[in-house]
């Protein structure tokens, strides 16, 4: 397989460090156990806050009245608030601190997610998904930040994919709290809106507590040792003082650089097939198969399931091959080619459900490796601005997912054309990631193994 190794990074000093002192084992793990399982926390709480519309949506449209092209907007809609604050909330991570900006975004959107419960109208609607957007689009950037401040190259792709096993965890927490939540009737209020009341309330407690306990560098965590806190400070050191001999590219020329594109219009494709998919998961399983709520959320669970040993698998073989394009290709053309076999056995519901389960499994191998490639070949601010750039840009995907979902199914009362429209986007994904760093580099640009 051919090993992307960046094409602006001295990957030949990045990733031939000398085997691990007993001093760096006690670094790595400890820096992991501190650090990696809040993270996973925080990323629950904000996978539940973001994606619980989907459940709603199994009761929302009757009560007030909404077409599935409304539900579709508003989902959608959440990216296009999310696009605004995506890329400076990547540079306030990387200037000023993380932990902070991490903590205030997770006390916004927690209060967002709780109004949600209280819209009658669709344009409130659609005002209070921008605004969850706008305040939660600062997070992800600023975690990929963060841990690049904390892991090194060869351990990078493992964090991530920890910090990544969050997001299908959310699904496998979130489906069944979900179905058991839309059962509940309390002062008048329909189930979907105490699933916006109480997981909004974490978010609040949790952006609080993230204050307080992260640490921000190495040098400032009194958790780790004086000899630990020096071996991560050098280690990483080392991984900028590489790039640099090479090239230091300023933030507009990261931007600019082919492969920035590259990945932006990659990820732009992956998260129209993702959100596409599992948005509409809920309502296609439900139309296939007739069964209750709790059950179809039951179902839900499954892909995500697979998906937490999807991911691990893949991080850390990307990790011990030390290559990073296929590990982040295959993922997203096998979802790509399950999702067209289920609609090609749709008129079999069990088949076709079992085939949509294991696209959504495949699916999650991908973002783990993905996000290891910029701080490949950028450094400090030119990768916290590339890392704001592409996710901003990429997650108007996940607008575009859902709402071509939506008014498809509107327009054909079927869902067939949307599903294979998100076939054709994860099939373009997976083939643009492919192209990452072959182009001939130029002078100052590395050249890539393969």
């Amino acid at each position: 397989m051919p090993k992307y190794v960046g094409s602006a990074g001295d990957a030949e000093t990045i990733t031939s460090a000398p085997p691990a002192s007993e001093v760096a084992q006690r670094a790595r793990h400890r820096t992991g156990r501190r650090l990696l399982p809040f993270l996973m926390v925080l990323y629950v709480i904000a996978f539940l806050d973001r994606m619980n519309i989907g459940a709603a949506a199994l009761q929302m449209p009757h009560d007030l009245g909404f077409s599935p092209a409304v539900i579709g907007l508003g989902a959608g809609i959440f990216f296009f608030g999310y696009f605004t604050l995506g890329f400076p909330g990547a540079l306030i991570a990387e200037r000023w601190s993380a932990r902070k900006l991490m903590g205030c975004i997770m006390i916004a959107w927690g209060l967002v997610t709780v109004f949600m419960a209280f819209i009658h109208t669709a344009l409130q609607f659609y005002v209070v998904r921008f605004l969850l957007g706008a305040t939660e689009s600062g997070f992800f950037p600023g975690a990929i930040v963060y841990m690049s401040h904390w892991f090194r190259y060869e351990d990078r792709g493992k964090a991530v994919a920890a910090f990544y096993a969050a997001n299908p965890l959310s699904y496998v927490i979130g489906s069944p709290l979900a179905g058991v939540l839309l059962g509940l009737s309390w002062l008048g209020l329909r189930g979907w809106r105490w699933l916006f009341i109480l997981e909004g309330i974490p978010a609040v407690l949790f952006g609080i507590i993230t204050l307080f306990y992260l640490t921000d560098w190495p040098h400032q965590a009194k958790w780790l040792r004086s000899d630990e806190k020096a071996w991560v400070t050098e280690q990483l050191q080392r991984e900028k003082e590489a790039k640099q001999r090479v090239h230091a590219y300023s933030i507009w020329e990261a931007v600019r650089h082919r492969d920035v594109v590259l990945l932006t219009l990659c990820y732009f494709c992956a998260m129209t097939g993702s959100y596409g998919i599992g948005f509409w998961f809920p309502t296609i399983v439900k139309r296939l198969s007739g069964l209750s709520d709790l059950k179809v959320t039951l179902i839900g669970a499954l892909p995500y399931v697979a998906a937490i040993v999807v991911q691990q698998v893949n991080g850390w073989h990307s990790d011990h091959t030390r290559e990073r394009r296929w590990h982040a290709a295959l993922p997203v053309l096998v979802c790509g080619g399950g999702l067209a076999l289920a609609v090609f056995f749709g008129s079999e519901p069990v088949l076709s459900i079992v085939l949509l389960i294991i696209a959504g499994g495949a699916f999650y191998g991908f973002q783990p490796v993905f996000w290891a490639v910029p701080t490949v070949f950028l450094g400090e601010s030119a990768a916290a601005a590339s890392i704001g750039l592409i996710n901003s840009i990429g997650n108007l995907g996940g607008f575009l997912g859902p709402l071509v979902m939506g008014y498809l199914a509107s327009r054909t009362h079927s869902f067939t054309a949307g599903l294979l429209y998100l076939v054709a986007s994860l099939f373009v994904s997976g083939v643009l990631m492919l192209t990452v760093g072959v182009a001939r580099p130029r002078a100052q640009d590395m050249t890539v193994a393969v």
